[in-house]
């Protein structure tokens, strides 16, 4: 075996253990490289069987459309439940407030949605594709992450996890988020693509688009992106390294037209790829304000 089979290994049992001691988990899947890649292993932890848990996206409504197109299409392919949560529903229901403005992003407003969606069914464990070397606050995490009553993340309360033992005991109203990825560096992630022949959306390859210079960063143009007279646009050769709501995930140049040429661009990278997400730009602990309100 080798580090890939190490890692596939605890993957799939921290799945498995999923199914095991919770009653109704869902898996949040957000149409990016490691949400594909935890239903891949899905399928080797229980097909030809079920899932035991549907597949939840929040959807903020400015996702690109690459990223809907091909989550259909997988939705079709491995024949399971689709559960969407629209942020565009919560700002109709006065749930929350869109901002507005040249920065104004849907972003942020994922976390009511997702809070209202895990209440609305009932959900005791979210299983997502978040992994420690992504932003020091997803390095606090466990595997098993608990939430209060209230969907919040306290970092005080993490429990100790000694080996492969895994503790979802939890109080009524409470829930856990689990990441069998958690171990993981983005490069393993493409690594387990190569290997596995793993299909993703088209926007994680080099493609020609207009985008805006925004920030430091190469946003795409969009209808949602508010456009300037005075802002740069141009066409470019670019691809996203992550995915997420168009209004504050940025594009990097690149000519990377195969797995090989993307795995070689990110060993060469001295950014991490939540170098691209302006949310988290914010402030230096924006990412941890967030799962403290509920966030992924």
């Amino acid at each position: 075996m080798d580090y890939l089979d190490h890692l596939e290994a605890e993957a799939i049992y921290i799945l498995r253990e999923v199914a095991g001691q919770f009653e109704n988990p869902a898996l949040l899947f957000s149409g990016g490289k490691d949400s594909i890649t935890l239903v891949h292993l899905a399928k080797k932890a229980f097909k030809p069987g079920k899932f035991p848990f549907p597949l939840v996206h929040i959807d903020t409504g400015h996702n690109f459309p690459e990223t809907i197109v091909f989550r259909d299409w997988l939705v079709e392919q491995v024949g399971e439940r689709l559960i969407v949560g629209s942020v565009q529903e919560s700002i109709d229901q006065g749930r929350v407030l869109e901002s507005i403005g040249k920065n104004a992003s849907r972003n942020a407003l994922q976390t009511v949605t997702l809070l209202d969606t895990i209440a609305a069914y009932g959900f005791d464990a979210c299983i997502g594709g978040a992994r420690r070397d992504e932003e020091k606050a997803r390095a606090k995490e466990r595997v098993f992450s608990v939430r209060d009553e209230f969907g919040q993340w306290d970092p005080k309360r993490q429990r100790p996890e000694l080996w492969n033992i895994f503790n979802g005991k939890i109080n009524k109203g409470e829930n856990v988020r689990v990441f069998p990825i958690s171990n993981w560096t983005e490069l393993d992630v493409w690594n387990y693509i190569k290997r596995e022949g793993i299909a993703l959306p088209s926007i994680y390859f080099s493609h020609s688009r207009d985008v805006v210079w925004r920030n430091g960063q190469w946003m795409a143009s969009a209808d949602c992106l508010q456009v300037d007279a005075d802002d740069r646009v141009e066409r470019r050769a670019v691809r996203f390294r992550t995915v997420g709501d168009m209004t504050c995930t940025a594009a990097v140049d690149s000519h990377a037209v195969e797995l090989d040429d993307i795995i070689a661009e990110i060993k060469a990278s001295t950014v991490s790829e939540r170098g691209a997400r302006m949310d988290d730009k914010v402030s230096e602990a924006a990412m941890e304000e967030r799962k403290k309100q509920g966030y992924f």
